[in-house]
């Protein structure tokens, strides 16, 4: 029993030394893409230079179904996040189903510049992930509006106000800044530090492999890989931001398949913190189920429709391999 004992305070000690020293390194390569992103957002926020930038937009509103205001919000929830576009909804007039609407495009396409980044250093090209977030936002947001039999012209005002464009002094907003970002460096420290220990010494006692076994059949019904069941756990469950260092170390540190890294990337791109992300909208009086069906079922689709792709293709390279063997 003692050796026993002894063979394990060891062997948890040497995961904790394990865990912190790979978050230690996946916080620093993390604060590298957050803090030059998140003071160049603020700047072009305080300064009004992301409010020029709504035309853009505003032609693909009404293919949304969407009023020409709600380009708004969608440009600050691609650069900000949800939490900037929370804060728009919170002061714009917009009916129910039009920050619905809002809601879904923002839930699949948000942050794109960083979480694009952090895709593009586990598996996939940054640019494609980036694009097919936002084509899928567009898709999905485009399928639910005609379900919904919303309209730009659907419902009336919803409070009032309009969303403040002050810009402040560059020190204030650099102070306002600072906090915030100290703030979520913290946030992030504890969350992949817990991440990465909890990771390391499930590995030393093959718990991973039990988790696994857990997971297979969510992960069937997904169209994902086994072996990539921790990868997919973490993103649904904090996100690609907050678990932005376990899956790239993870995909760094471990042999995948292309294909098995490319279905699980189009799952989680589209499909990701399932749990704080659509929370952030229900204080705006939003239904839970469009809040979070639509973009677990595109996830599904995308993905097999992907399986489907490589099924044909691969059928495709064998006759023609089988043509050319006919032929001499």
């Amino acid at each position: 029993m003692i050796n026993k004992t002894e063979d394990i305070f060891p062997r948890i000690k040497f995961g904790i030394k394990q865990g912190l020293i790979k978050g230690w390194k996946g916080l620093i390569w993390l604060l590298k893409i957050i803090v030059p992103i998140s003071f160049v957002t603020t700047v072009l926020v305080n300064f009004g230079i992301i409010y020029k930038l709504d035309f853009l937009l505003t032609p693909i509103m009404t293919f949304l179904s969407l009023p020409a205001s709600a380009a708004l919000v969608l440009i600050i929830g691609l650069f900000t996040g949800p939490y900037g576009a929370v804060a728009a909804l919170w002061v714009m007039p917009f009916s129910t189903e039009h920050m619905t609407l809002i809601a879904i495009f923002i839930l699949i396409a948000h942050n794109l510049i960083q979480e694009s980044i952090v895709q593009g250093n586990s598996g996939i090209n940054p640019f494609f992930a980036a694009f097919f977030r936002l084509f899928m936002a567009l898709s999905v947001t485009f399928v639910c509006a005609k379900i919904m039999g919303v309209t730009p012209e659907t419902g009336g005002a919803m409070g009032v106000g309009t969303f403040a464009k002050e810009t402040q002094p560059f020190m204030i907003m650099l102070k306002f800044w600072g906090l915030g970002t100290f703030k979520l460096i913290v946030q992030i420290f504890c969350i992949i530090m817990s991440l990465m220990v909890i990771l390391e010494v499930s590995k030393e006692f093959n718990i991973i492999s039990f988790i696994m076994k857990l997971t297979s059949p969510v992960l069937a019904v997904m169209g994902l890989d086994r072996s990539t069941g921790m990868l997919w756990l973490t993103a649904s469950i904090f996100g690609l931001a907050y678990g932005s260092a376990v899956i790239v170390e993870d995909t760094q540190s471990n042999v995948y398949r292309k294909e098995d890294l490319t279905k699980l990337h189009l799952s989680i791109g589209i499909n990701h913190g399932m749990i704080e992300d659509p929370a952030l909208f229900l204080p705006l009086g939003l239904p839970l189920f469009w809040l979070w069906v639509p973009r677990l079922a595109a996830a599904i689709i995308a993905t097999w429709l992907y399986w489907i792709f490589l099924s044909a293709r691969r059928l495709y390279v064998k006759r023609i391999n089988h043509k050319k063997l006919c032929n001499h």
